[in-house]
């Protein structure tokens, strides 16, 4: 988009050549013979530049220049005159003006300084975006949700990140546990000291090790030299241990003692480490259930919930699906540089129809593979994945009537939603009790529990 100029000076001459010099250095130029015309240029729309003479009819740029700075801070603003004084200029500078040129002056310097003070501008807008792009990032910012139970989750954000309190977030796969553990280190006194996460039922025990408390140079085969472990690189820092109840028994014992004694030991090594480190924890598992069946030890569980946070699954907050949608599709859209604004009423209801086992990160998902497909700059229903596309409007029809119960009716659910998830998960149970949030025994007895329905 080519940057707007508007020219302010009574001579008509020096309009007609800035006019044509600027145009052919590829601007769009507005021109105006007094102080009136200008306010009525500007009035019409912002521009990018404003250059003006000081001496004008009803008045001077001086004024313009106020009257600019005061309504688009951002516009860049050259004066010119031919009566050039230091008291003027220093004015001019005090007040916002770019640059103080006096007549006649070179044709070529003023390109220099047009293109040097609009690149100046960019470069200053964009680093106010990046800077707050980067504060949302890894922000409260980042929670999009208006339901009373993430504000309950906000609310309790809030009140634990000035602490250095151990806290566990527990909720199903894809409600967004990381991302509270970001929020929670960028709003707590450690938020200048680095944010370190690890997967901890992603790597086998001998790499886990290495990777949380670092090894000494010899230490096996491949450790060609010494290496920090994410505890010393996240020292005064924050270190989030996603899955937190995959970790093997061993590790637990080493985790549990770094914990209490605030040193880490690296692999290899005699050298205790001291190390100042916040723990966030987090797992879709019930930890509980890890303890009583012996795959969790009971005093690594209470050192670790210590702050529990329970995120709610999206079916439980389906007030907050319209805007997390629109979150989506307006950060997909300018990634992708796609005109897709809007989502069709009838995508939307489906939207918050459907029973997201994969929560935040299935409808992420899902908006961008919508504006990946859109043509138009609506997401329509048939852009939406199966069975969510090819839906009946179920929403129109009454739950309650002849035949209802409230047993069938959960029944139903719970059986479409078994069904869903171990379809999802190509038959892996394991991976559906991920996406049901619940203990393979619950996945054993749900199954059979529908299977003799069936039968019945």
């Amino acid at each position: 988009m080519k940057n707007r100029i508007l020219v302010v000076d009574d001579e008509p001459s020096m309009r007609e050549m800035l006019a044509i010099m600027l145009f052919k250095e590829g601007f769009e130029v507005l021109v105006a013979e007094s102080r009136a015309a200008a306010a009525k240029v500007f009035a019409q729309g912002t521009v990018d530049m404003v250059i003006t003479d000081v001496k004008l009819p009803d008045g001077d740029g001086i004024e313009i220049l106020r009257h600019v700075k005061a309504a688009s801070p951002q516009t860049v603003v050259i004066v010119m005159t031919a009566f050039g004084s230091t008291e003027t200029a220093v004015a001019a500078l005090k007040l916002g003006a770019h640059d103080y040129l006096v007549k006649p002056f070179d044709v070529e310097e003023l390109k220099i300084v047009v293109r040097g003070a609009l690149e100046s501008q960019q470069l200053k807008e964009e680093n106010v975006r990046l800077r707050a792009e980067l504060e949302a990032q890894h922000g409260i910012e980042r929670i999009v949700a208006t339901s009373p139970p993430m504000a309950a989750v906000v609310a309790m954000v809030r009140s634990v990140a000035p602490t250095g309190s151990t806290v566990l977030i527990t909720g199903e796969s894809g409600t967004g546990k990381e991302l509270v553990a970001q929020a929670i280190h960028s709003l707590s006194p450690r938020r200048d000291a680095p944010f370190v996460s690890i997967n901890c039922g992603a790597l086998p025990e001998s790499l886990l090790e290495s990777e949380m408390f670092g090894h000494m140079r010899g230490a096996f085969t491949d450790a060609h030299q010494t290496k920090k472990g994410l505890f010393e690189v996240a020292h005064r820092g924050t270190l989030f241990l996603d899955e937190v109840g995959e970790m093997p028994p061993s590790m637990q014992v080493k985790l549990l003692r770094a914990l209490q004694e605030k040193t880490i030991r690296r692999v290899g090594g005699t050298e205790e480490i001291e190390v100042d480190v916040r723990v966030i924890a987090a797992t879709n598992r019930r930890l509980e259930d890890l303890v009583q069946e012996k795959r969790l030890r009971e005093d690594l569980f209470y050192r670790l919930n210590v702050i529990p946070i329970r995120l709610p699954p999206l079916r439980d907050r389906r007030e907050d699906i319209p805007i997390l949608a629109q979150h989506f599709l307006e950060g997909f859209g300018r990634e992708a540089d796609r005109r897709v604004t809007k989502i069709s009423e009838e995508a939307m209801k489906r939207l918050v129809r459907h029973s997201w086992p994969g929560n935040v990160r299935e409808l992420e998902n899902v908006i961008e593979r919508a504006v990946a497909l859109e043509t138009t700059d609506t997401v329509m229903p048939d852009r939406l994945p199966d069975p969510m596309a090819h839906a009946a409007d179920q929403g129109e029809a009454p739950l309650l009537g002849v035949g209802f119960t409230l047993d069938g009716h959960l029944n139903r659910i719970e059986k479409a939603l078994v069904e869903e998830a171990l379809a999802k998960a190509a038959g892996d149970r394991a991976h559906a009790c991920e996406l049901l949030g619940i203990t393979p025994r619950s996945l054993r007895y749900l199954i059979r529990k529908h299977a003799a329905q069936g039968r019945g």
